[in-house]
Parts: C-alpha cells; structure tokens; sequence
C-alpha cells in the first residue's frame, strides 16, 4: 500500500518538508484549507511526518538489519473494556509499522482491527471528518480520528482512550444517547411564524447568511462538551457547548421565531 509510494516519496521528500515549511507562512500550498487553521496545521503535520517516515524508510532500506527497522515501528496504547468480561479497563500495547500504514490515527486503528485484534471496537464511517463518528481522546486531548496525525515519534507512545467523563458502551465507543437528546431539546430546525412568499424558500441577504458562519459547522463530535468540565459535573441538566451552539445558530437566523431554545 504506502510501501509502494515510499521510494517515490522519499525522492521528493525535500520538497515535501519545503512545502510544509512554506505552509506555515500562508495557504498557497494548501489552498483547499484557506481559512480553515486547525485544517491547515494537520496538512503540514502530515507532510512533515511522512517526510520524516520517507527518510527513515530510505536509510533502514540502504542500510539494513533489524535496528534501522524499529524507527519506524511504534507502539499504541488503546483503552480496552468489554462489557461481557469480568476485570477493569486496561490499556493494551499494539506495535504498528508505520511506513506500511496511512497518515491518520484512524488507520493505524484499521490496520490493527484488520491485522492484528479483530476484537478492538470503535465507531467509524465518513473518514472525512464529516460524520464525526470516530471522536475519541488521542494523547490527551479530544478529536476525531481521521483527521489526527499520527505522531511519528517512535521514541513514545500513543495513548488513545475514549471521550472523557461518558459511559463506556466498549473499548472506544461511548454511550453518546444523552449527547443526542439534549441535541434535539433545542429543537434544531427552523421555526417560522409566517411562510415564505409565494410558497418559496425564505430569501437570505448575504449578511444575514454571514452571521451564521461558525455555526452550522459542527458536526457533533461531542468533543467539545466531553472536555468541559462543567458538561462533566452536571450532564444531565447543562445543555454542553455543541447543542448550546446549535441553539445559537437557529436563534441567530432571522426566520427563526422560537427564541426559547435556550431558555428551557
């Protein structure tokens, strides 16, 4: 798979770790990502670590041996727990070499479901972080699998657990059933008091439109409200940032009547 394109990237790699160099002073090499900065800094990790990978690569293929090999095999901590089997959570050990697995940490979780544990369970579908199904805690902090980086730092490991502060359905899937009914409390849809002219769609005057950017984006992950502590002391009666902020959307929507979205 990546194995194929190594040699061909490692020929190119200087100019791979020059783009990304490059990067960080404006979007020309990025231009689909302009003005999306979280976005734009997982492009340039990911060129620098397939640079570095490439190069690693090329040496252990010049030089041989087993020794060349472990810089680019690391190892993964993931939470495991089943339901159904007696005893605590554990953190289970898995090696992964990394010059024959893609970018993302959501492949390395492929690749050991597909090689190696066909019993590890996680959620998954788009791998465009869109649906938001994969969202789990990686090295400390909450994001979504498909679109985290993988550290390429052979030298430590990577801890991945699930969202913080949920109820645990197995090894990294959580209980997200109170996520999605406090989403839909807000009612997140629009709500008018007098339809559109002539039975057509309601008309948006580009201003209007702009007041909703930042909104709608959310694509309910819920690794916001798992990293809050106040979603964690009081879950059951605090709302959380996601569903706060579909709330806002709909409110800030001028055909929108129902202004008590937040008030309940």
């Amino acid at each position: 798979m990546l194995r194929r394109t190594l040699p061909r990237l490692a020929s190119v790699k200087d100019r791979v770790v020059d783009a990304a160099k490059q990067a960080v002073k404006g979007d020309e090499h990025f231009p689909a990502l302009k003005g999306q900065p979280a976005a734009r800094v997982h492009a340039r990790e990911s060129a620098e670590n397939q640079a570095g990978l490439a190069a690693a690569e090329e040496e252990k293929e010049r030089g041989g041996g087993k020794g060349k090999a472990s810089r680019t095999v690391k190892e993964f901590q993931i939470y495991r727990w089943n339901p159904d089997s007696p005893g605590r959570p554990f953190l289970q050990s898995y090696f992964v070499d990394l010059g024959t697995c893609g970018p993302m940490v959501l492949d390395v979780l492929q690749k050991i479901k597909s090689e190696q544990d066909s019993t590890l369970v996680y959620r998954r579908s788009c791998r465009e972080g869109i649906c938001g199904s994969c969202s789990m805690n990686i090295d400390g902090v909450n994001t979504v699998a498909c679109l985290k980086p993988v550290d390429t730092d052979t030298s430590r490991a990577t801890m991945i657990t699930p969202l913080p502060h949920m109820y645990v359905v197995k090894d990294l899937v959580v209980d997200m059933t109170n996520f999605y009914q406090q989403y839909k409390s807000v009612e997140p849809w629009l709500k008018t008091k007098r339809p559109a002219a002539e039975g057509r769609e309601h008309a948006q005057l580009p201003a209007e439109r702009k007041k909703l950017d930042g909104l709608y984006e959310c694509i309910l992950c819920a690794c916001c409200s798992t990293a809050c502590p106040s979603y964690w002391w009081n879950s059951e009666d605090f709302l959380g940032p996601a569903a706060l902020l579909h709330a806002y959307r709909w409110v800030s929507d001028r055909y929108d009547a129902l202004l008590s979205r937040i008030c309940t």
